[in-house]
């Protein structure tokens, strides 16, 4: 039976409306919803792909599994056998060392639903409010700025004033490939209205930045210098809306006090920017009738995130851009569910529906509530912010943690010293729907959860817009949903701890959410109107939607009452100070981190889709052609990178797209596809002193060329994802490996090391199941330290190994992507085919998969992107490569 359900995607925070297609009991398709608000049908090169990763249950964790002792091997267990051994280790810790012994660590990927049970489970029941989420690392900045400056959290703007803006400063954000769809509304609006203006503040200068009016290529970390030089000029050449501040702000003498200081030259000097460039995007922004700001992980991941955060804010105060249509403060929330996680309060410095820990009514107001029988036991401590929660385990003091939808032994910065927390715990639980990820490995209780299209509840997006998920099939396995396990457990605790079982009696999502709505009644983001009745009947809605409401409220602050005490914004001088980890003489460049646009966070459900990997196939370093060019480096060298903290190895990318001494890496790979857990061996866990976001975005780091002689390349048709969890365990016995999925039934491996390790090939070629056989050529030269083996099945090339000498490897390749017969003798797939293929076209279009030269052809007979849309189809279907199809006609126009 076919069925067609409505839901949500699950990668960014815009929060596009989905319709999964399934037939019997598998998902087949997923198009874009044409009636959700946030997408109108339209989709990402992610979002289209999501039936295809949920293709097949390899890697997917099925059943609950636990281990008595670290050095023994997991074994499953039945559910219940896994939720009484958590809720007794729980509960045991919790009554020798009291409730600051256990953590809790959740993720912006949960749905509100689940959210709210976790922490009600750990602050209600339990009396701890460690329980913190991955969205410490992604939006506390945010969160933090917003409530110092507008009184609450939550963004004042909506998707529509993208439509509606004059002027659009994009801030830490290259929203073509971050929020794509986002992306192609402000496309559509600048096409409509060339006059439009787009600044992008960005150290590189990347597809955003290409297409922007005006690219400020700052130095990193010198965006509060940047906001400051921007309103002085403001200030002292009377472009501020002065009866505004008087009338809806305070502390305005005090920051002009401050800003005083930053002159335009002193301000352009510190970013390393032209003043007049400096000059002009401050003209732009506060004389434009509607600036917006669209800001994300650039400045939220910083050692002083709250400040740069703040001084944006200050510029929209100071110019009243806000409150009004193309207005205002927008922050682009990263995960589905960040939003949804604060609201619920499932952060460890807050408390349900935007309370504070520290206010003592808010306190009794959701002890209350929730019926504690003791009030006190909601604490008045603040929780460990994810740093910090990490610190206490490896030092003893929270000797249990419970892992929740997240890997931060990939995402956290120092993961080295996450790895040694982990392994200094006592009790490790780890909830996943997958069972490759870094953190798995450290478990001592693995609980299988549901996964996208298995899963009910709800999520909010950046636009403060609430939208029902829905199952379309159901779930993998033995996998329960997140909310019913941490539920379960919850109730086991209460028994062991003889407290409130009565707490949670929830048999549906639906009994889940209408609690969390009734405590949000009165609080700044009341949905007491919203109910799963009313978004199954009419659609997403924007909160506050307060009970008796027609409608949520698109905009906040119109009337230019803040959420404040006196209903006052609060302008804050915010004093600019330098990146927490400085360059210096043995560490002088300075390393950048991102995304890609087709992959996301750590690849646990992109780098299941092969086609996904076709842009940008493995990690690299990007550098300016200048410094390596000094250094004597060539595209491809492997490099290490190496910081104060920890390092790996990675090829070299070469491009202007970089400045001068910083170097660029992206964020998603990790221990499934690399011999490291990625860039953040290098990252440090230096904090923002209010947010206690870490400093994610910036290190200092050397580049050297990495000395490892010894080289192999495979490939292998087959199962890609099965090939792939069966090399994962061999990839970090070497300096450098790197594992793509080529295509859904071809995965390379590529692997450098000192010298060959022992065994190790053995195993790769078990791994890839290319046993010894009459189909098999193999070639061995101990001396020359060779190794080389080929694989035929029905007289075509089914996969290879080379080792020592991977002179063959591109053209077996090629020989392997065109699935053709063999011709000539086995042997000359070792001897005959010493001339290298013109190097592999790169992929523009993961859509259509037209690749570059198809494209650079096109444009060289006359084509711009709508013919290269007309005869090419590359742009058509997600548009994320239109912005790198507009690079390539502009740059051919200036070459040419």
């Amino acid at each position: 039976m076919k069925t067609v359900t409505r839901s949500t995607c699950c990668y960014c925070g815009v929060g596009c409306g989905v319709l999964i297609e399934a037939e019997d009991g598998r998902i087949t398709g997923v198009q874009g919803d044409p009636d959700h608000p946030a997408n109108f049908g339209k989709l990402c090169s992610k979002g289209l792909s999501l039936a295809d990763s949920a293709r097949s249950e390899t890697g997917r964790l099925l059943q609950p599994a636990l281990r008595t002792q670290r050095n023994e091997p997991r074994h499953t267990v039945p559910w219940n056998e896994a939720l009484d051994t958590v809720a007794q280790r729980f509960a045991d810790i919790v009554a020798e060392h009291g409730p600051d012994a256990v953590a809790f660590y959740v993720s912006g990927q949960l749905l509100t639903e689940d959210y709210y049970v976790f922490n009600k489970l750990a602050k209600g029941l339990i009396g701890t409010n460690n329980i913190d989420t991955n969205s410490r690392l992604c939006m506390s900045s945010a969160v933090t700025g917003y409530k110092m400056a507008l009184g609450a959290d939550g963004p004042p703007t909506c998707y529509e004033d993208l439509e509606h803006a004059q002027t659009v400063l994009f801030a830490g954000s290259n929203m073509a490939w971050a929020h794509p769809v986002l992306f192609r509304r402000l496309e559509a609006a600048k096409a409509a209205n060339p006059d439009i203006r787009w600044i992008v503040v960005d150290p590189r200068r990347t597809d955003t930045a290409a297409m922007a009016d005006l690219h400020l290529a700052i130095e990193p970390g010198t965006d509060v210098a940047l906001f400051n030089g921007m309103l002085h000029h403001l200030i002292w050449e009377g472009l501020i809306d002065r009866a505004y501040i008087d009338a809806h702000t305070t502390g305005f003498a005090e920051l002009k006090a401050l800003v005083r200081e930053f002159t335009p030259r002193v301000a352009a000097e510190l970013c390393g920017i032209a003043e007049r460039d400096l000059l002009q995007a401050a003209e732009w922004f506060g004389a434009s009738p509607a600036s917006l700001s669209l800001y994300c992980m650039g400045l939220n991941q910083s050692s002083h995130g709250t400040d740069k955060n703040l001084a944006l804010i200050n510029l929209h105060l100071a110019t009243q851009q806000i409150g009004r249509a193309g207005a205002g403060p927008f922050s682009l929330t990263g995960q589905p569910n960040a939003m949804g996680g604060r609201e619920v309060g499932g952060m460890a410095t807050m408390l349900a529906a935007h309370r504070d820990i520290g206010n003592a009514a808010h306190r009794e107001e959701v002890a209350r509530f929730w019926g504690l029988d003791d009030v006190a036991r909601l604490s008045a401590t603040p929780g460990l912010p994810a740093v910090d929660m990490f610190d206490a385990v490896r030092a003893g003091k929270v000797k249990a943690i419970w892992i929740a939808c997240t890997n931060p032994v990939h995402s956290m910065p120092d993961i080295a010293k996450v790895r040694e927390a982990l392994d200094n715990a006592e009790f490790v639980v780890v909830q996943d729907a997958f069972m490759q990820t870094d953190t798995v490995p450290y478990a001592d209780v693995l609980l299988p959860a549901a996964s996208w299209g298995e899963k009910a509840g709800t999520v909010t997006n950046s636009e403060r817009r609430i939208t029902r998920v829905r199952a379309a099939v159901a779930p993998a396995g033995d996998a329960k949903p997140d909310w019913w396990i941490a539920n379960e457990v919850a109730r086991r605790i209460a028994e062991r701890l003889s407290r409130e079982p009565r707490m949670f009696g929830f048999d549906t999502t639906e009994a889940v959410f209408d609690e969390h709505r009734a405590l949000t009644t009165g609080r700044d983001l009341d949905i007491g109107g919203i109910s799963y009745a009313l978004l199954d009947e009419a659609g997403p809605q924007q909160w506050p939607y307060p009970a008796g409401a027609a409608a949520g409220a698109a905009r906040r602050y119109t009337d230019g009452q803040f959420a404040t005490p006196d209903g006052r914004a609060r302008f804050h001088p915010t004093q600019y100070l330098p990146v927490a980890d400085e360059v210096n003489a043995r560490y002088p460049f300075r390393l950048t981190t991102g995304r890609l646009r087709d992959q996301w966070h750590g690849m646990s459900r992109t780098g299941r889709v092969a086609k996904l990997f076709s842009h940008t196939p493995e990690a690299s370093l990007t550098m300016h052609p200048g410094d390596a060019a000094r250094r004597g480096l060539a595209e491809g060298d492997l490099l290490q990178v190496k910081s104060r903290r920890g390092a790996l190895v990675l090829p070299l990318q070469i491009s202007d797209d970089v400045r001068s001494g910083a170097v660029f890496a992206a964020m998603h790979w990790n221990g499934q596809f690399a011999a490291s857990g990625g860039i953040n061996e290098t990252t440090l866990a230096a904090v923002d002193p209010q947010s206690k976001q870490p400093e994610l975005k910036h290190a200092a780091v050397r580049v050297e060329r990495a000395e490892l002689p010894w080289r192999m390349i495979a490939a292998r048709r087959g199962d890609a994802l099965a090939l792939q969890a069966a090399l994962q365990p061999l990839l970090k016995e070497c300096a450098y490996a790197s594992v793509t999925l080529d295509a859904d039934d071809l995965l390379v491996l590529r692997a450098a090391h000192t010298s060959a390790p022992q065994g190790w090939l053995e195993r790769v070629h078990a791994a890839l199941v290319m046993p010894a056989g009459e189909d098999t050529l193999e070639y061995r030269d101990a001396r020359r330290g060779l190794d080389r083996r080929a694989i035929w099945r029905d007289n075509m090339l089914d996969g290879f190994a080379l080792a020592g000498d991977t002179g063959n490897g591109a053209a077996l390749l090629a020989k392997l992507r065109d699935a053709q017969p063999w011709s000539g003798p086995r042997f000359a797939a070792f001897a005959a085919l010493r001339v290298e293929p013109a190097v592999r076209d790169r992929v523009v279009c993961s859509c259509t998969q037209v690749k570059e030269s198809r494209i650079n052809e096109a444009i060289a007979n006359g084509a711009g992107v709508p013919e290269l849309k007309a005869k090419l189809g590359c742009g058509t279907v997600c548009g994320s490569c239109v912005p790198e199809l507009k690079r390539l006609v502009e740059t051919a126009a200036v070459a040419g």
